[in-house]
């Protein structure tokens, strides 16, 4: 049935629409609320049931800061859990106004905060009940180098088969990097359908503030399902093969012009928009986090500078800028001083870029209000001077991004050149490959647990893109992009080396800051160039590569790095992640799962 506000919308009176509640919009979750609270320094121990006042007692991490400590060698063991259960569902919601299925987390989208000091063991209990129709589902935990906890990385067919519906898994690793990131489904595409939420993890600080406002999601937005969207981009009819976002949200929300809707789908032009609250003076620290399907977000406040300190998990020496940019899952920590009016309301913006992506509408806009401000009058702020669009889809120059911890990589031991492409394959399929392979996984088994048992003749599988490293104690990648679209590559179990980056071709010499090169685990691969990037093989495992565009990765841009084999044999692996096969085999024998796609 339609909502009141579609109602109003629907006889014209648009002006005067009811404006949706929350639960209609996001269902249980307060993002986008002004009753969302803001964030400590850190987190008491759970068994005293309340947060450290700023400033009181010690960190949990000890003397360790942003410039003394090594985060990869040296992180704290504080022998805290921190325990959460999450219910995996569908409900209907408007985010925007428009009314559809969306995969909730404990009934919120976006979904509820996992929060943790460095150090700290998290603790996921995932409970799969998305039916109608039923899916398999697994978690991944963005960022986290998973060390000793590998198989808890969250990818079918990496280091998991899917969880059955019905059925629940529980996770548990080690909050090991600090910072912001976020959980996502790494079903197929399924996070497009709201399967997400931000992740923070307090540690040390490498620029004061005074305001912890907690994590700013921004995502782009699709009205189709996502796996509707899925099958028309694995279709054999080229006018299917571009699919274009409806609508640019921040924390989950956002308005739409419903005079597009031609379908009868209830929607109101009157969702609203995300408020932040801004204290006049005040420093306030927002920690960015790009969650969409496929748009490279840039992100400003109007009338504002943004500090940048922390790009991923790996804090860096601060920059000022008047906009950031963020392709598909980048975290930025930007500090913001509230420098305004302190009866002022200012827009923050979030757009996508129109020559990287497909965007109908790229605006996101959330209101932030300063102390006086009337929270219950939309902004009147004009927009900051962005310059154009190059259509070279980067994010922030190497040689500004210095991280605040130097380290100077090793003389890699394996070079590995790739490249990336679009074609059509045989049967007139649209698909992405790596070295002329896509993907294409199994959900019945999973690479590591082959490993696990001495089984290494998966790289013969063609679709299954595993790239074997063996032993090398370091490997450099040069990823070539053979084609026009740009794509953020993101890598499982390490934050990388980005040692070189640009268009054409690599010279085979040029590395920025060659002692202190930037590190993170996203980076951006621009049309038709390269990125150079390096990691320690210290973490033995089955390590995702691929596009984080996610209909890009659903047509075949992945592979699965396997690091030290020999060592995944000697490790125990818990009885919990083998039954998720034991579970899926048992399943698939009586119920048919449409894997269109690659399946990751």
């Amino acid at each position: 049935m339609p909502t009141l506000g579609a109602l109003i919308t629907f006889f014209g009176v648009v002006g005067h629409a009811v404006a949706l509640s929350q639960w209609e919009t996001n269902r249980k979750s307060t993002w986008g609320t002004l009753d969302n609270p803001t964030y400590p320094k850190w987190l008491s121990d759970p068994s005293i049931h309340q947060l450290q006042p700023r400033g009181s007692s010690s960190p949990p991490w000890g003397a360790r800061t942003a410039a003394n400590t090594n985060p990869y060698t040296s992180p704290p063991v504080t022998g805290v859990t921190r325990k959460y259960n999450f219910t995996l569902s569908r409900g209907l919601a408007s985010p925007d106004g428009y009314q559809k299925h969306v995969i909730l987390v404990n009934d919120q989208f976006p979904g509820p905060l996992i929060e943790a000091n460095w150090g700290d063991t998290i603790q996921v209990t995932v409970n799969n009940n998305i039916t109608g129709p039923d899916e398999g589902t697994a978690l991944h935990w963005h960022g986290f180098l998973q060390k000793g906890t590998q198989w808890f990385d969250g990818v079918p067919s990496a280091q998991q088969c899917p969880i059955v519906p019905g059925q629940s898994l529980t996770y548990s690793f080690q909050a090991d990097l600090y910072g912001t990131s976020w959980y996502h489904s790494h079903f197929s595409a399924q996070y497009a359908g709201g399967l997400l939420g931000p992740i923070l993890v307090h540690g040390p600080t490498n620029e004061d503030y005074d305001i912890d406002l907690g994590p700013v999601i921004l995502a782009d937005w699709f009205h189709k399902e996502y796996f509707d969207i899925v099958k028309l981009v694995a279709s054999t009819d080229s006018s299917n093969w571009l699919q274009y976002s409806d609508n640019n949200l921040i924390q989950g929300k956002g308005n739409f012009d419903c005079s597009l809707v031609t379908d009868g789908t209830p929607c109101s032009n009157n969702a609203g928009y995300a408020k932040f609250r801004f204290q006049k003076g005040k420093k306030h620290l927002l920690r960015l986090i790009n969650t969409s399907a496929a748009g490279l977000e840039r992100f400003s406040i109007d009338g504002h500078t943004l500090t940048v300190v922390a790009n991923d998990f790996v804090p860096v020496q601060p920059y000022n800028a008047t906009y950031v940019t963020l392709g598909v899952g980048q975290r930025l920590h930007v500090i913001v001083e509230a420098t305004g009016a302190s009866d002022g309301a200012y827009w923050m913006r979030s757009n996508i870029s129109e020559i990287c992506n497909l965007p109908l509408q790229p605006h996101g806009l959330a209101a932030i209000y300063y102390d006086d401000a009337d929270t219950n009058a939309l902004p009147t702020s004009a927009a900051n001077f962005y310059p154009g669009d190059d259509g070279t889809c980067t994010t922030d120059p190497l040689d500004v991004t210095v991280p605040y911890y130097a380290i100077e990589p090793s003389v890699p031991s394996l070079t590995q050149f790739i490249t990336v492409n679009e074609t059509v394959n045989a049967t007139g399929h649209l698909v992405w490959t790596v070295d002329g392979s896509a993907a294409h996984v199994d959900y019945n088994k999973a690479i590591y647990l082959l490993a696990n048992e001495g089984n290494l003749t998966y790289p013969l599988e063609p679709n299954w893109n595993v790239y074997d490293v063996y032993d090398n104690s370091s490997v450099r990648l040069v990823i070539q992009n053979a084609h026009d679209f740009s794509h953020p590559i993101h890598i499982h179990g390490h934050n990388i080396y980005i040692l070189a980056e640009g268009e054409g071709t690599w010279d085979n010499k040029t590395i920025v800051r060659p002692n202190n090169p930037q590190r993170r685990d996203t980076q951006q691969l621009r049309a038709n160039g390269y990125i150079v990037i390096q990691y320690e093989t210290d973490n033995p495992g089955v390590w995702p590569l691929h596009c984080h565009i996610a209909w890009h990765v659903s047509m075949g841009f992945y592979i699965a790095l396997i690091e030290r084999p020999d060592d995944i044999q000697q490790s125990p692996v818990p009885k919990a992640i083998k039954n998720t096969c034991t579970a899926w085999n048992k399943y698939t024998k009586s119920n048919f799962v449409d894997q269109i796609d690659s399946g990751v």
